[in-house]
């Protein structure tokens, strides 16, 4: 059962990434006001469309739930053999996603604006993948897989996110969220807030690793006791 639980969240998480960059990719998505240094001012069209693959590609909900199908695919495809990169593409995948989920209620959702595809794809990479992600992980685990030392390598991923992001801020002058945009409020309170964010990772990290640790305490009890 656990594969199949893995199963089903690989595949809504890759439906979710590809539904997002191809719609996004051919224009698809209804034409709505744009903050000015945000992704999403592209020409319309084809003419417009390796700016939107990219823009697409950028979001940190495109990376967060091509990291939980990832991690999760492998789990399906192979449960047994959990290596420490394994484990620590596990905990990112948890991490980020939990993290995209809560971003986008707290500070995104209020100003997003959902029509047409949008009410296909924003609830299945916001909502829906978070939910299961986060279920799928505390029936079936795997169990024992955190530890302080998986989190660092769990923060990998983010690390590289925002690099790329900065990066790609100051050559195009494009960001993929207000509060990131450099443009607007400048490095200082952006790197603020990445860390606040960060912060929350940790809390959130720490918080998985007492569960993973109660959960995983229950599983050796009930075998204790079947075994008896």
């Amino acid at each position: 059962m656990d594969r199949v639980a893995h199963a089903v969240t690989a595949a809504l998480a890759w439906l979710g990434v590809v539904a997002t960059v191809v719609i996004s990719t051919v224009d698809g998505y209804a034409r709505v006001a744009i903050e000015p240094g945000l992704y999403g001012n592209s020409a319309p069209g084809w003419s417009g469309a390796m700016v939107r693959l990219l823009d697409s590609l950028s979001y940190f909900t495109i990376w967060s739930n091509i990291v939980v199908a990832v991690s999760t695919t492998s789990l399906a495809l192979q449960p047994n053999g959990v290596t420490p990169w394994r484990r620590a593409l596990r905990l990112s995948g948890l991490l980020m996603i939990t993290i995209t989920a809560i971003v986008y209620w707290v500070l995104l959702s209020p100003y997003v604006e959902v029509s047409g595809w949008g009410h296909l794809t924003n609830p299945l990479t916001h909502v829906i993948v978070p939910a299961l992600t986060v279920l799928v992980w505390l029936v079936w685990g795997p169990r024992g897989c955190i530890t302080w030392r998986t989190v660092p390598a769990a923060l990998v991923v983010p690390l590289v996110w925002v690099g790329y992001m900065l990066v790609r801020g100051a050559i195009g002058g494009t960001y993929p969220y207000g509060f990131t945009n450099v443009g607007l409020h400048g490095y200082v309170t952006v790197l603020a807030l990445v860390a606040v964010i960060f912060a929350l990772g940790l809390v959130i990290a720490a918080a998985f690793a007492g569960l993973d640790r109660l959960l995983g305490r229950r599983v050796v009890a009930s075998s204790s006791m079947t075994r008896s």
